[in-house]
């Protein structure tokens, strides 16, 4: 149910309330936040990685749960996918086809030792964010008429994801001594990390849909996660042309 409301009428249709400004304030944090911590590989837990070998199965579940909990940029596409959808079986469909995109391209991109650009894949993911912001926003059937596979995005986005998770992993050095059973773990913790982070997202958005200002509000929100995902895309470009 995307917004249909991006010319002058739609930008003035909130008004100004003390709320209004927490909401932006939050967003901006969650935004700066996507920026300084995407994909940041955290020391104790590399270490940790480079000097084990063999099977470890609840440490890697422990990492993947970690890496998705804390993973700003994959929430944030996640957040704008379900920003809509009301129904359990269309939020469930959705992070389903998000699910099966990470995973398959996480699972080779490691396994089969795929070198991918991370600054690269990150400013994809960042455009991932950006894409699903204008389409909430209504912006590709007012701009062109049209209204593109939302499943089909939703899905091809997700393989990007993966090899952004693909990418994450192999800063990591895991030994190739038990590499598929780790790799399945870790992928089983990302799973339940974007679970527990999907359940949090949906609590906080069902309390707000219940609020009289949820559809005036929603329009900067998104435009708000537009400007998180635009944040991404510079940082990550950025850091391509720098390195």
């Amino acid at each position: 149910m995307p917004l249909l409301f991006l010319g002058r009428a739609g930008c003035t249709a909130a008004p100004h309330k003390p709320y209004l400004h927490v909401l932006i304030g939050v967003l901006f944090y969650f935004l700066v936040s996507a920026v300084a911590h995407a994909h940041g590989v955290a020391e104790g837990d590399k270490g940790y990685i480079q000097q084990i070998t063999g099977t470890h199965l609840m440490p890697f579940t422990y990492l993947g749960a970690k890496h998705m909990v804390t993973g700003y940029d994959h929430l944030l596409f996640l957040a704008g996918v379900i920003f809509f959808l009301y129904k359990l079986k269309d939020i469930a469909l959705y992070v389903s086809l998000f699910a099966v995109g990470h995973s398959v391209t996480m699972l080779y991109g490691v396994y089969a030792g795929v070198n991918v650009n991370a600054y690269l894949i990150d400013a994809i993911i960042g455009l991932s964010v950006v894409y699903k912001a204008l389409d909430n926003l209504g912006a590709y059937q007012r701009w062109f008429g049209v209204q593109p596979n939302t499943k089909a995005a939703t899905l091809i986005f997700g393989l990007f994801h993966g090899f952004g998770l693909a990418a994450k992993v192999q800063e990591f050095e895991i030994s190739r001594d038990g590499l598929l059973a780790n790799l399945l773990a870790f992928n089983v913790g990302v799973e339940i990390g974007q679970l527990l982070a999907l359940g949090a997202i949906l609590i906080a958005m069902g309390y707000w849909r219940r609020t009289a200002g949820f559809f005036k509000h929603a329009y900067t929100a998104n435009v708000a996660m537009m400007c998180a995902g635009f944040m991404l895309i510079g940082y990550q470009l950025t850091g391509l042309f720098v390195s």
